[in-house]
């Protein structure tokens, strides 16, 4: 009678339940490319919402295999699972729990994990109620949409995706015991960070499915040797786009407020799925290519290796937890080192050999003379990569930083962008955010200012030196320098952009005027303040970006209209309405940055640069003639940019530390940055055909090479530098930029004080 009143006064008193017949769990932001492909998920819990007859049979049996075989025989609570259970715990020193699935959702959904005698009455009092108010059919939807499964999946469908990288609707009878498996305990049981333990319990669960009749032995032996390929929670399977994640969260919070997360928005990107593999994969192999010319850092860590093997498993995995494999870059602990080998092991326990050619990069670690940071030894935590079966060699983390954006000249549309090599290790997003130096990768908006001085393809300028004594400049003497410190004398614009004179690049600036210059790259989505009206932005010493970059190359690219970047195309709720599309972009002339004509001699002088400039390895490696681009090496090589475009795609590459130093003596644009740009183009121009560009109204074409109608033959400027410099060249300063070169201090500009184009005008 006591615990009938107590049932009775209890009863009125628990939670609403009918709400659950209609279960609406918080749904997250999810970020998806322009071909459906997700890149980023944000809010509180990953999910994917499916209804019960969207759920695979497969899964649903491997789950009432291993959590509650009897679901659709008892009324909520199973007295024989329960007695069974409490006879087990008797045996045994471990105890068995007997929560229904019913119960599970009755805990999950209103009650908190408190343990306490008063809890589990309600939660007997909530089972009851939730099988009186719903079908089982029902309370089973509710349970595999919102259990929790490890990293932040909240039921099997969002499970699947994160650990397989696949529908739900596709899983084997393997993979949906392996799934089955996490609730008990997501971390223990997490396939890819506890295979051991993640397999016993797989192997478990397939059991428990044959003894219910779920499966038949012949099934079951076949899913216990079925080879599973899990998606590594980093690793190279995915499709990274973390930064692109990143910019498109950020604006939709702006946008819709904190609602964003658990609203179910999806956002859809201008990305395509297949240009962001190949973005991510050259530029990351860029940077490994650097990396293995420099000299070894040493182990990221060290730890002690305990005898007993239990303790020496768990000792490993706490380390290589602490130290997460950073996509094929994978870490390990050594087990035994000399010069000639290294044994090391990773979370699977499986010993493996490092030998010959992939100890290389690390000699000075493995020398008897290594620092204690440096020594390779037992226990030393490392990172190695996988060449082929069973070939191994040892690598480290980079400390250089890389960026990457590829757009549609014409829409704006961003088809690839990697802000940076691990977004893990820095959010920094550097293709918006990195304000870098371009060097000579910045000489194309010079000479473009300067064709409308009378500058053609054909004009001469003398690559020779040039010194401004500390008189001229104000402060310190400044002498500039082409790259390999040779002085070739007359030679045409033509060949000096290609071969990227500096000396010829000064001497057009000089005839353009600073503050002419300065105006004129403002047409290019520059900033007028970050780029100083003096003689050093011949030689790129303003303030970029690789989005900067990009879009002022898409000028020339498309004819001369400066088109913003455009990353989001489209925002719908979770059941598909459209919250927002962007219009489709259409070049028009409010758009006109400079006439077409300057376009088309400018694409004509770039074309030179990839065919026989400092650039030439992109058409010799591509096979293709539609290649336009420069290269820019900044001084003490700090910065390495190759920028650079086909009719139909424009990118920009750049390399170089947060914190400028140099890379190398050695190390250039057309070194570091034109091979990731090749490497990605050798992609992005699959299948695309060969495209030329038609000339304009206003040029003609005389001897092969082009020109502006009026500056033809004998009427533009013929000449440059051939006489003494001029005098005052360079604006009086006080002090050196951070590569030495002299900033000026405001004075009248050069055009004020002498019309060069008067002066060298036929």
């Amino acid at each position: 009678m006591a615990v009938g009143i107590a049932l009775a006064v209890a009863y009125p008193n628990l939670p609403e339940v009918a709400g659950l017949a209609d279960y609406r769990p918080k749904l997250p932001l999810r970020v998806i490319t322009a071909d459906g492909q997700l890149i980023g998920e944000f809010g509180e819990e990953r999910r994917n919402l499916l209804t019960i007859q969207e759920i695979p049979a497969v899964m649903k049996n491997a789950v009432l295999a291993i959590e509650d075989a009897r679901f659709f025989e008892h009324n909520g609570v199973d007295y024989r699972g329960m007695i069974r259970a409490a006879l087990a715990n008797l045996r045994q020193a471990k105890s068995q729990g007997a929560s229904t699935i019913t119960m599970q959702v009755a805990r999950n959904v209103y009650l908190s994990a408190e343990k306490s005698y008063t809890r589990k009455i309600y939660e007997v009092l909530l089972t009851f109620k939730l099988e009186h108010m719903l079908t089982k059919e029902q309370i089973l939807e509710i349970y595999m949409n919102q259990i929790y499964l490890g990293q932040r999946a909240y039921g099997f469908a969002a499970a699947s995706q994160i650990y397989f990288g696949k529908s739900l609707k596709d899983v084997t009878v393997a993979e949906a015991a392996m799934l089955a498996g996490l609730p008990q305990a997501p971390s223990a049981y997490n396939p890819v960070k506890n295979p051991r333990r993640a397999r016993s319990r797989q192997l478990h669960i397939i059991d428990r499915m044959v003894e219910n009749g779920f499966i038949t032995a012949e099934e079951a032996e076949a899913a216990k040797s079925e080879q599973l390929k899990l998606r590594s929670l980093g690793g190279s399977d995915r499709l990274h786009a973390e930064y692109v994640a990143e910019m498109v969260r950020q604006s939709i919070v702006s946008q819709y407020g904190e609602e964003a997360y658990t609203r179910g928005l999806v956002v859809t990107t201008t990305l395509k799925a297949a240009e962001q593999r190949a973005a991510y994969k050259a530029m990351r192999q860029g940077v490994l290519d650097f990396e293995r010319r420099q000299f070894y850092r040493g182990p990221e860590l060290f730890i002690d290796l305990p005898k007993e093997r239990p303790a020496l498993d768990d000792a490993i995995d706490e380390a290589l937890n602490e130290r997460p494999d950073n996509d094929d870059l994978l870490s390990a602990v050594v087990l035994e080192a000399n010069a000639k080998r290294v044994v090391a092991v990773r979370q699977d326990g499986e010993p493996f050999e490092i030998t010959g050619e992939g100890l290389k990069p690390v000699q000075s670690g493995l020398s008897d003379k290594a620092g204690p940071n440096v020594k390779i030894r037992p226990g030393a935590v490392i990172r190695v990569v996988q060449t082929a079966p069973k070939i191994w060699r040892i690598t480290q983390l980079p400390e250089v930083e890389s960026a990457f954006v590829a757009l549609d000249p014409n829409t704006g549309k961003v088809f690839a962008l990697v802000g940076g090599f691990d977004f893990q290790k820095s959010k920094f997003n550097h293709v918006t955010q990195a304000w870098r130096q371009p060097g000579s990768s910045f000489k194309p908006f010079i000479y473009s200012a300067a064709l409308e001085k009378g500058l053609t393809p054909t004009t001469v300028v003398n690559d020779a030196p040039l010194f401004y004594s500390a008189g001229e400049t104000g402060g310190k003497p400044w002498e500039p320098k082409n790259y390999d410190g040779q002085f070739e004398g007359p030679m045409s614009v033509r060949r000096a952009l290609a071969k990227s004179k500096n000396m010829v690049s000064i001497r057009v600036l000089q005839m353009v005027g600073t503050r002419s210059a300065q105006e004129w790259v403002s047409r290019f989505g520059f900033d007028a303040d970050k780029h100083p009206p003096y003689l050093t932005m011949a030689l790129g010493a303003g303030a970029v970006t690789p989005m900067q970059m990009a879009t002022g190359y898409g000028v020339f690219a498309n004819g001369g209209y400066r088109v913003p970047p455009v990353l989001i195309s489209r925002v719908s709720d979770h059941k598909g309405k459209v919250l927002y599309e962007a219009p489709e972009p259409t070049l028009s002339d409010t758009q006109r940055a400079i006439e077409p004509r300057n376009a088309f001699i400018m694409n004509s002088l770039l074309q030179e640069i990839t065919r026989t400039g400092t650039a030439a390895r992109a058409q010799a490696t591509l096979k293709r003639p539609d290649l336009y681009g420069k290269t820019g090496t900044t001084n003490d090589s700090v910065d390495a940019w190759f920028v650079g475009y086909q009719p139909s795609i424009v990118a920009a590459a750049w390399v170089g530390y947060d914190a400028p130093r140099n890379l190398g003596s050695r190390e250039t644009g057309g070194g570091l940055s034109l091979p990731i740009w090749i490497s990605f183009m050798s992609e992005a121009l699959k299948g695309v055909p060969v495209a030329t560009y038609t000339p304009p109204a206003g040029v003609v074409n005389v001897g092969n090479e082009w020109y502006y109608e009026e500056y033809g033959p004998g009427r533009g400027v013929h000449s440059l530098g051939l006489q003494d410099p001029m005098p005052g060249a360079a604006a009086p300063t006080s002090e050196l930029d951070a590569n030495g070169a002299p900033v000026p201090k405001p004075v009248a500009p050069i055009e004020e004080r002498r019309s060069i184009l008067d002066l060298f005008r036929n």
